[in-house]
């Protein structure tokens, strides 16, 4: 059995229980209290929700009551941000600004007080203890520099631990981030799952030896298993995953030992699985829509919030132990696929899966339209990829059921500055790596 994820005493001592002591019956009964204790909040501070709630009960009897209400969506967030707010806005200390999908749209707005961002320093620094020891070196591969950035949070937290927190932001340059590596002799890095990948497959990673690290946490984007696999390969230590948006304050879930899962923040977040189209929930098992509420947040707090990321709650228990539940990793967005028959439609997790299996893959961008699909792929060397691209693609059981053209473009590049990796289509929305929390 794999050691037991240290968020579930975390939890159990957040939520008033001895570790030992920590069932799915007292986790619920806290849960309830808790969701209780935030529509109260909500309709007595928020004038959104003093609207969005009218009409609907007002005390929940138990759990099964919560799936009545009605969900909190992104466009709510858009259009009216300053009307979520519970507090002051001079109490707000953090303001995030996000960009919507799309060639246009209004920017979501997410507002966190100081106490906010400290219950995600404390889920970073329960959360990274699952692979992290005191001395460890951590090199920090996401946005660092404002106060409240998802990298500075993390610095913070690692601090905690008795670990260092070298802050480096994303990669724009792998020679040098190479070169940082080695000169700070990292044994564990958190980054984005293609920017670690250049790190490894680029010329300038075969012109220096390759560190040993002892972990590495991938975040912010899928995390395809070729990629997870190249980088076990190349540096020798275990991949884990994190799960978080900035809507849930950044941290959501992340890996135990065992790597089956994500187990998620329970005492901080409240989830649900529904069907992204009737919005009724569903059982264990099932995939559909992650949507949460937040349980302990004070300045903008969430109720049902639409995530449109397509997952399941794992059935069985975890290798680890623990009573807490797991998600199974999120592959794409439900607004995020491209139907291409009936019953099949093309994710930018199914074109990661497939590309970057290639040895050499870097990176790509796809278009894809009723009339074709269309690959820009970055490799280390031209010769024979487009013939390999092509036969990855096949293995795609949502291509094989149509005729759809494929146009494949090579361009060779020594990846001095790693790209993201991007996928259009109709509409003009457009999907990519997104380290969020700058």
């Amino acid at each position: 059995m794999a050691h037991l994820t240290p968020l579930q005493p975390w939890i159990a001592q957040k939520i008033g229980v001895p570790p030992e002591a920590l069932t799915r019956a007292a986790l619920e009964a806290y849960q309830l209290r808790r969701l209780q204790a935030t529509l109260d909040l909500c309709r007595a501070k928020s004038p959104f929700y003093r609207r969005h709630l009218a009409g609907f009960p007002d005390t929940l009897r138990s759990l099964a009551d919560w799936p009545a209400l009605p969900f909190t969506t992104a466009v709510d967030v858009q259009e009216r941000p300053l009307s979520l707010l519970c507090v002051s806005q001079s109490d707000i200390a953090r303001v995030v600004t996000l960009d919507t999908s799309g060639t246009s749209g209004t920017p979501k707005r997410l507002y966190f007080t100081a106490a906010d961002q400290e219950l995600t320093r404390d889920f970073f620094c329960v959360g990274m203890s699952t692979f992290t020891a005191p001395g460890d070196r951590v090199l920090i591969l996401l946005p660092c520099e404002r106060p409240g950035s998802v990298g500075d949070l993390l610095d913070q937290a690692l601090a905690r631990l008795g670990a260092t927190g070298i802050r480096h932001g994303l990669v724009t340059d792998v020679a040098e981030t190479l070169a940082v590596m080695h000169q700070e002799k990292v044994t564990g890095l958190v980054g984005v799952p293609v920017q670690a990948l250049a790190l490894i497959r680029s010329a300038s990673a075969r012109q220096t030896p390759r560190p040993r690290l002892k972990s590495v946490l991938l975040t912010t984007d899928h995390v395809p298993a070729a990629i997870v696999q190249a980088v076990e390969a190349g540096w020798g230590g275990t991949v884990y995953n994190h799960y978080g948006m900035t809507e849930m304050g950044l941290g959501g879930g992340v890996e135990c030992a065992a790597r089956r899962g994500y187990h998620l923040r329970e005492a901080d977040m409240f989830f649900e699985i529904v069907d992204p189209i009737t919005g009724e929930p569903l059982p264990d098992g099932a995939y559909g829509e992650l949507v949460f509420t937040t349980l302990t947040r004070q300045g903008m707090p969430l109720i049902r919030y639409r995530t449109g990321d397509i997952s399941r709650f794992l059935p069985g228990d975890c290798g680890c132990g623990t009573v807490l539940r797991r998600l199974e990793k999120v592959r794409f967005r439900w607004h995020g696929r491209f139907s291409l028959t009936a019953s099949h439609f093309l994710t930018i997790a199914d074109l990661d899966d497939a590309l970057f299996s290639i040895e050499g893959v870097l990176d790509f961008a796809a278009d894809i339209s009723e009339s074709a699909l269309r690959l820009t792929v970055q490799a280390e060397a031209g010769e024979g990829m487009e013939t390999a691209v092509r036969h990855a693609l096949t293995n795609l059981p949502a291509l094989q059921t149509t005729a759809l053209p494929v146009v494949v473009r090579v361009q060779t590049s020594r990846v001095g500055r790693p790209g993201k990796r991007q996928f259009t289509y109709p509409g003009g929305q457009l999907l990519s790596a997104d380290p969020r929390g700058e």
